[in-house]
């Protein structure tokens, strides 16, 4: 009890209590002692122990509050003051995008849909018409999982593309339907400044009566504006997609050379940056929906692109790269 009146220090406060009533302490082992007496002396001295022990915790808590300045000091404290500021944590830039791009999406009427990343081999390819031995399926180096279904194949993918949630989409909700779908992909490919084999996409959908084209243009020069400012240019170019007919890419200016050319943009000018189209009618009667009464358009593209061009960053590996270098700049 002298010991603990003389001390001022919070550390040595700290090591005397842990010298007689820590695990291996002076008073612990004396406690610890009263097992080897006999029944009445254990009874009385056990008593006596415990009423020492709780006297000389309470020694040891009175010391700390009037250390801690908490009572006693004689100190004024200010409870006015701000305390101490907490260092803030950072979004990560691709979840920044994807929140601002689902705000623009929802005002606009959209619903913002989820599904699995381990999908079958159905819904990421058979319902959305790539059949089995369709050629566009080179086009997407898939993680097939080792397991096989009822029929004795191997059905479970890693999703390669959000569209795997158009056809649940529609099958749980009808038409008309607004929703996109951002979420993460996988495909087994070899890593460099433009691919990688874990990234984001972020898939839209429209079906109502008479939707056509020029919808799908209006909606999506909307997102470019939002992302980039009225100055971006955008260019939609015929392409092949087996989800949609007739397929359109959708490309705008590079954000690095500024359309002079360059190796991230393959010396054109361009970053493609989406793929669209109006669904095919083979989509819209896997999802159960009348294509003769019905139609609609589709979109997707991917996100780790979008905020590349967004922010100017130059190589899409430092999406996943954890540096917090790298992420404290947003």
């Amino acid at each position: 009890m002298a010991q603990i009146a003389k001390v001022k220090d919070e550390k040595v406060l700290r090591d005397l209590e842990v010298k007689y009533l820590g695990r291996k302490g002076q008073l612990t082992e004396i406690l610890r002692s009263l097992k080897n007496l006999s029944e009445n002396e254990k009874k009385e001295l056990g008593q006596k122990a415990n009423e020492i022990k709780n006297e000389i915790q309470k020694s040891f808590e009175e010391a700390k509050t009037i250390i801690l300045g908490k009572e006693g000091s004689g100190k004024f404290v200010d409870v006015t003051l701000p305390g101490k500021k907490l260092p803030g944590g950072h979004l990560h830039p691709i979840t920044i995008v994807q929140q601002e791009l689902e705000d623009l999406f929802t005002s606009m009427g959209f619903m913002v849909l989820d599904g699995p990343e381990l999908e079958s081999d159905y819904y990421n390819f058979e319902a959305v018409n790539v059949v089995k031995n369709h050629p566009a399926r080179d086009m997407q180096d898939t993680f097939y999982i080792d397991k096989k279904n009822k029929e004795g194949e191997y059905d479970l993918v890693m999703r390669t593309q959000t569209s795997s949630v158009q056809v649940r989409a529609m099958q749980k909700y009808g038409a008309p339907l607004r929703c996109i779908v951002p979420g993460r992909c996988f495909r087994c490919e070899s890593t460099d400044v433009r691919h990688e084999h874990t990234f984001y996409q972020m898939e839209g959908l429209m079906i109502d009566e008479n939707i056509s084209l020029s919808n799908l243009k209006a909606v999506l020069e909307e997102v470019i504006k939002k992302m980039y400012g009225d100055n971006i240019e955008l260019r939609m170019r015929p392409k092949f997609y087996p989800f949609v007919e007739p397929g359109a890419n959708g490309e705008v200016t590079c954000f690095f050379c500024k359309g002079k050319g360059c190796n991230l943009c393959k010396n054109t000018g361009w970053l493609e940056i989406f793929g669209s189209g109006m669904v095919h009618p083979n989509v819209l009667k896997n999802g159960g929906i009348d294509p003769k009464k019905y139609s609609g358009f589709a979109f997707g593209f991917g996100l780790n692109r979008v905020v590349q061009l967004k922010y100017g960053i130059d190589d899409v590996r430092l999406f996943n790269s954890g540096d917090l270098r790298f992420l404290e700049q947003f």
